[in-house]
């Protein structure tokens, strides 16, 4: 890329990744301020690091782990992290309903927000910032089929929170098991 602390390199970086990283940082603290925070120090240690960048094509995916190890670091330090059982939810993909009603930003945020880290990083990746399934496991270090395990749970744990019940269908009375890809 260029010498460390290059002011044209971490000005093009700010220019081409701002708004991808802050939005992955609000998706995974729910808050504006915390993620304009978690944007700026990322943009900080990436300048101070930007060495270890060997590769330009690959500085979204390296400026996104910085973000998640900042995010990471900051819940342990609080040691805040909420929890939702997901014991209810399956791995197994069932028919959609014709169309998905629209969901409030808010309420989606929210549901992100209750779930853990380890289930939030990869939906969130995925489906927001257009991260392929072999990209999230290199980032999260785990294996590709854990990362589309915790997607398909998250899926349908956010089913269960946002879709009306009369959509949402029922096994035998419980609340429901399977997951679709259609979240």
């Amino acid at each position: 890329m260029a010498m460390p602390g290059n002011q044209r390199t971490v000005e093009r970086l700010v220019a081409d990744h701002y708004i991808a990283l802050y939005r992955y940082a609000y998706r995974l603290s729910g808050s504006e301020a915390d993620a304009e925070d978690l944007t700026q120090e990322a943009f900080c240690k990436a300048q101070m690091n930007l060495s270890q960048l060997r590769e330009a094509s690959r500085a979204k995916a390296w400026l996104f782990s910085i973000l998640r190890n900042a995010y990471l670091h900051r819940v342990r330090t609080e040691h805040h992290q909420p929890t939702v059982a997901l014991d209810f939810v399956g791995d197994i993909a069932e028919p959609l309903p014709d169309a998905l009603p629209e969901v409030d930003g808010e309420r989606l945020q929210q549901a992100l927000n209750e779930l853990p880290e380890g289930f939030r990083t990869p939906l969130v990746l995925y489906y927001f910032d257009d991260f392929s399934y072999r990209d999230i496991a290199e980032q999260m270090d785990l294996p590709m089929g854990t990362v589309m395990s915790r997607l398909a749970r998250a899926k349908a744990y956010l089913r269960t929170r946002l879709l009306p019940t009369d959509q949402v269908s029922p096994a035998s009375g419980e609340r429901p098991r399977r997951a679709s890809d259609g979240m």
